[in-house]
């Protein structure tokens, strides 16, 4: 992964595995601030190519410098994801960040139903994104209005499912692969293969495993490209710029 010389301010593309907790924005900061002290600058451009939630770990694609101008079409690219649906119970933010607020059967729950509700869910279909999410209504995020229990209606958004793979694991657990197009929301998707079960479901781990061409393998952690960025000579890599 590592190469001879890197050139931050011309521009690199970092591939990071985000932890559990952190937000992308967490993971820009952490990367920006060695990179504004290496190059005794106020404002070094770093970006990413799609959020993440805290509770997702996984690849995120960080751009510095003159590389954030291909940010959009990184984001553009289709998403790899693996994790788990938790069956019988939802949550108001269709993951773990809120607590349970209703629970539902699952024992009629077998693989033969759900390899026949799948069908719902491939190829072009619309979404509902969650109330717990960065979307703006009236011009303020849904999250902000949520959290304060008022009520939102978010508008569906039409996204693309090129591939998914449903596996019943546990009675109430489904092990999930899914390749999609921008805008996913895996946690209403979570939330929608749960209630077309006749149940509930909500996310209980995430990881994103590839983002366009690059791959969760390439990945490295924070601490690595922070260690890097520190080490790394300035001099002539800020030649042609």
């Amino acid at each position: 992964m590592e190469k001879d010389t890197y050139n931050f301010r011309k521009g690199e593309i970092l591939l990071v595995d985000k932890p559990l907790g952190w937000t992308s924005f967490d993971v820009v900061n952490k990367l920006r601030y060695p990179l504004k002290k290496k190059y005794n600058i106020k404002r070094f451009k770093v970006g990413h190519a799609g959020t993440l939630d805290p509770l997702a770990t996984g690849l995120l694609v960080i751009c510095t410098g003159k590389k954030t101008k291909e940010i959009t079409s990184f984001i553009n690219d289709k998403k790899v994801y693996t994790g788990i649906i938790k069956l019988g119970a939802t949550t108001p933010s269709y993951d773990l960040e809120t607590e349970i607020n209703a629970t539902f059967p699952t024992s009629h729950i077998t693989q033969e139903l759900i390899d026949e509700i799948k069908l719902q869910f491939l190829g072009e279909i619309e979404q509902v994104p969650p109330v717990f999410s960065a979307k703006k209504v009236n011009g303020k995020r849904a999250y902000l209005s949520a959290r304060k229990g008022e009520e939102l209606k978010l508008k569906a958004n039409n996204i693309t499912v090129f591939e998914l793979n449903l596996e019943l694991k546990e009675a109430d657990e489904i092990h999930f692969y899914i390749k999609s197009s921008k805008g996913t929301y895996i946690r209403s998707l979570a939330y929608d293969i749960g209630k077309a079960l006749n149940s509930g479901g909500h996310l209980t781990l995430l990881r994103r495993e590839e983002s366009g061409s690059f791959d969760i393998k390439n990945a490295q952690t924070v601490e690595y490209w922070t260690n890097l960025i520190e080490s790394t000579e300035v001099g002539d890599l800020d030649l042609g710029i």
